[in-house]
């Protein structure tokens, strides 16, 4: 089974909320719909703008960690080299 770290925001350049899950449609869906997370529904982060595939959960555990470690500026940057318009990819992953 696979699974993935992701990012999810309220704007380009906005409040970064970065998580882990096994299902990357189901859970951008609830991120969206205000049932992912209490930071997500107040900030109103429904832009996903960063996926990572993992084939481990355990990978994608740790590697959630690491970014989770990382300054605001490394973020921003690793998000703008993956999709530098910080086009919301929801509409690529749900299809």
């Amino acid at each position: 089974m696979g699974s993935y770290v992701y990012i999810m925001t309220n704007k380009p350049f906005g409040m970064l909320y970065t998580g882990v899950t096994a299902n990357l449609p189901h859970r951008v869906f609830a991120h969206r719909e205000g049932r992912g997370s209490a930071f997500c529904r107040k900030w109103g982060l429904k832009m996903l703008v960063f996926a990572e595939a993992h084939e481990r959960i355990i990978d994608a555990i740790a590697r959630e960690k690491a970014i989770k470690n990382w300054n605001r500026v490394w973020k921003l940057r690793m998000i703008s080299e993956q999709n530098p318009n910080w086009d919301d990819l929801y509409g690529q992953i749900n299809s």
